[in-house]
């Protein structure tokens, strides 16, 4: 919205500031970010009065730990999503088209999370919405973006899968291109999902992997420096540095009241949205792989728990004393701390080596 204001740029030379993507990004970090501050308690409080004592349901079967943390209120994704939206309205290129399939994606995945935990909350249930049917809608808006994507992109471009490391390897998936990408982005919501099991366990990694995408939406939506760099140009997807600067303000909003001992909970609505926006920001700029790396940390708690109920299936065994992996680490006598901060580190390092690929061609 503040991009119209570019326009009067000859009548008032600050206003020019508006063209530039770099400069909208900071301003959409701080504007998210203040307003979680600002309307983060009011929010908290709400959801306490709504969801009564018992707040979030813990897991009967989980860490003896986590009993203490009984009553602690759920979908603090509302309050991330909040300054997400209300940032990039302000600062976003509302013309752009990658900027309305990311915020779709977002307020659908969002929409089926809070569904979910509304059913934890009023059912008194840690189970939730059915895996089957909550996957199910989670592909159709996946797949309905991919789509989009495909039919107003680049001709060569859209249907296309890129590789880290290799300059010019493009594989033409065609159609098929949208169920991979809808895979993706289905995978990334729930990985993320599967992450936020410890207080700040999943919104910093998330911090960090939007970070990471806005630098490189801005690189490849650049044609000289995704020239100079030898990745694939992919026209306006540059403006995607903005949406993912306010995911880093309202996350680090976020994480104020999340920090251990957690006052609230991001709850499915947080983590799907917040997943979900980063695969589809991934297939825009057709970095899907790299997602893999730089949301690596996300991968392992995802792969943890496949590899866990297929053994326990076939043989009746767990590879794990619990999943996601999160929970093994401290059942091997990891305090919470020590879990989060260390994936913390591990996600830093995933990151930078993501970030290496851009370079390495």
């Amino acid at each position: 919205m503040l991009t119209l204001l570019s326009a009067y740029g000859d009548q008032f030379q600050p206003f020019n500031l508006f063209r530039y993507i770099t400069f909208r990004t900071v301003g959409a970090t701080v504007s998210s970010l203040a307003f979680v501050f600002l309307f983060g308690p009011a929010i908290i409080q709400l959801l306490r009065l709504k969801q009564g004592k018992e707040g979030q349901p813990i897991r009967s079967d989980g860490p003896a730990s986590h009993l203490a943390k009984r009553g602690t209120p759920t979908m603090g994704g509302l309050m991330i999503l909040s300054g997400v939206l209300v940032s990039t309205f302000a600062w976003a290129n509302l013309t752009n088209r990658f900027v309305w399939i990311v915020i779709f994606v977002g307020v659908g995945f969002g929409a089926i999370g809070f569904y979910d935990d509304y059913l934890k909350v009023t059912k008194r249930n840690a189970k939730g919405f059915g895996g089957k049917p909550r996957l199910a809608l989670e592909f159709l808006v996946a797949l309905i973006a991919c789509l989009v994507l495909i039919w107003t992109g680049t001709a060569g471009v859209a249907t296309a899968l890129a590789f880290p490391f290799f300059k010019e390897l493009l594989i033409d998936l065609g159609l098929f291109s949208a169920l991979f990408g809808a895979f993706v982005i289905v995978g990334a919501g729930n990985a993320v999902n599967l992450t936020d099991g410890l207080d700040g366990l999943a919104i910093v990694p998330v911090i960090i992997a939007a970070g990471s995408f806005g630098f490189i939406a801005y690189l490849s939506g650049n044609f000289v420096f995704a020239d100079y760099l030898q990745v694939h140009w992919t026209p306006g997807t540059g403006e995607l540095a903005v949406v993912c600067g306010a995911l880093i303000g309202a996350g680090l909003g976020f994480l104020w009241y999340n920090a251990p001992p957690a006052q609230i909970f991001m709850g499915d609505t947080g983590s799907l949205a917040l997943g979900g926006m980063l695969g589809v920001i991934s297939v825009a700029t057709k970095h899907e792989i790299v997602l893999g790396i730089i949301g690596g940390l996300f991968v392992l708690e995802a792969v943890s728990v496949i590899v866990q109920v297929i053994s326990f299936k076939l043989t009746g065994k767990r590879v794990f004393k619990m999943a996601p992996i999160h929970h093994h680490f401290e059942q091997l006598g990891w305090s919470e701390s020590q879990v989060v901060m260390r994936f913390w580190i591990i996600s830093v390092m995933l990151a930078l080596a993501g970030l290496s690929t851009l370079k390495l061609r």
